[in-house]
């Protein structure tokens, strides 16, 4: 108790800065007054809309359509997995993102506090009034595998500097079980997602908008050193106390909102960092958003997945609900076939789907969440064959009409929409021999296979209204 007191001292005793970029306008004195329940209210009645640096932070995360981004950042001798273990992730195909926090209150976004330049003080009092009273990680990880998801990646801390666990590296001890929670949210997850068989994934952001150093780290050198101090006092208590960690998702790596993750490299010193992490989890997989070159790289936003197959390991992360990551009082949820037809066009190009949902503030995943995932489920349950433990080919995707993965000896067609009045697809020549065509799990297909290539004749095929898989039984190389 006396060295928690004397921490808590400490910190209270480093001058109060003001960024340079923010916080520049305070709550006048009646707004200050209200009660939390008003103030949360007001937070979420200003605009919904994005504000121009988290537009920024989506666009960086495109590698669509040049791969624009990717590979960028440092690399050292044994700073990446080898080809042999990225298989197991490479093989799950599909998991559930969440982001979840003190933004569920004012439900405007996980942006809240930077895009209403909301002052740190007064943002924090929205964790006395967090104390979710129905949140249960088995009911997330039973919705995530009824969806046919293979892993999860948890929001541990976002932007705003709430921990979502016991942390006694956060600065003024920001975090739920030092407020009115008093839960270590990381660790339920965790045994959660283990329980039911899913992969654990951690997200933790470097960044915390209660530093002004973290806008000017040259200027405030100072106050940008504690900033670092708590990224890897945290991101330690992450991998160090709860198991085996399996993907370790980072976020806002790049420096005052300006540049790429990589140019801020000489700040964060991924490979020294990531070296701690891989210390105590060897064979965590972790994405570029740190400054060091990743395990996979990232594609991020609702764009549409096109062109041909990538060649090296990487994932496709979008909402659930287009509105925002976090949970919003306004909702866009994606469509059915919408989803299908992005999970079908990512996995189609050697991608991962990570598909975001975000909790209301009582943890709970909003129901019309759930039954959309549950539709997504039952499309899995019928065609997953033709996703999970694939990989692209042997055919390049042909945008808006098919797309092709291979397993063994079989070639799964993935058709999403078949030309106005045609009866037949025709694919490129391939050296295996087609022993046979079917829709998977259904009825034989007529084909023919020559020197041309392939001509299947779907003139009697009752088509999937959200995607059809056709299984090409081959033999040869």
């Amino acid at each position: 108790m006396k060295r928690r007191q004397l921490l808590k001292h400490l910190a209270a005793s480093v001058p109060a800065m003001k960024p340079k970029l923010m916080f520049k306008q305070k709550i006048n004195s009646t707004a200050a007054g209200l009660v939390l329940v008003l103030m949360s209210y007001s937070f979420a009645a200003k605009s919904q809309q994005m504000g121009d640096a988290e537009k920024k932070s989506m666009e960086k995360g495109s590698i669509y359509p040049a791969l624009k981004g990717a590979g960028q950042g440092v690399s050292g001798p044994g700073s990446n997995l080898p080809p042999e273990k990225m298989q197991d992730w490479e093989d799950q195909k599909f998991g559930m993102f969440i982001h979840w926090g003190l933004y569920a209150i004012p439900a405007s976004g996980e942006w809240t506090m930077f895009n209403q330049k909301i002052p740190a003080e007064e943002y924090a009092k929205l964790a006395d009034q967090f104390n979710p009273k129905h949140f249960s990680a088995a009911e997330w990880a039973r919705v995530a595998k009824e969806a046919g998801m293979k892993y999860m990646v948890m929001v541990a801390r976002h932007h705003d500097g709430f921990a979502l666990w016991n942390s006694p590296s956060s600065y003024r001890h920001f975090d739920s079980w030092e407020t009115a929670a008093h839960r270590d949210f990381v660790k339920e997850y965790t045994d959660a997602c283990r329980k039911a068989g899913l992969s654990v994934g951690i997200y933790y952001s470097p960044l915390d908008w209660r530093f002004p150093g973290y806008f000017d780290p040259k200027g405030l050198p100072d106050n940008a050193a504690l900033l670092k101090k708590q990224t890897y006092g945290q991101v330690e208590e992450l991998m160090k106390n709860y198991g085996k960690i399996d993907i370790l998702w980072y976020d806002g790596g790049w420096l005052a909102h300006k540049g790429s993750d990589a140019d801020a490299a000489w700040f964060w010193e991924p490979l020294k960092l990531n070296a701690m992490v891989r210390s105590y989890n060897p064979d965590v997989v972790i994405n570029p958003r740190s400054g060091m070159v990743g395990d996979f790289q990232t594609d991020e936003g609702g764009a549409d997945v096109k062109g041909p197959i990538i060649p090296f390991p990487w994932e496709k992360c979008l909402n659930l609900n287009a509105t925002s990551w976090g949970y919003n009082r306004a909702q866009n949820l994606m469509p059915l076939k919408q989803i299908i037809n992005m999970l079908v066009n990512t996995v189609d190009r050697g991608g991962n789907m990570l598909l975001n949902v975000g909790p209301d503030p009582d943890g709970v995943i909003p129901p019309t969440h759930v039954e959309r995932l549950k539709e997504v489920g039952n499309w899995l349950a019928k065609n997953g064959e033709g996703i999970y433990q694939t990989r692209p080919g042997p055919f390049q995707p042909v945008d808006d009409f098919y797309g092709a993965t291979y397993r063994g000896n079989n070639i799964y067609i993935h058709l999403l929409k078949i030309p106005a009045g045609a009866a037949v697809v025709k694919l490129p020549p391939t050296r295996q021999t087609v022993t046979a065509c079917k829709v998977l799990n259904g009825k034989k297909v007529k084909f023919h296979q020559d020197m041309a290539g392939i001509t299947i004749d779907l003139a009697t095929v009752q088509l999937d209204s959200l995607v059809t898989t056709l299984v090409l039984k081959t033999k040869g190389r």
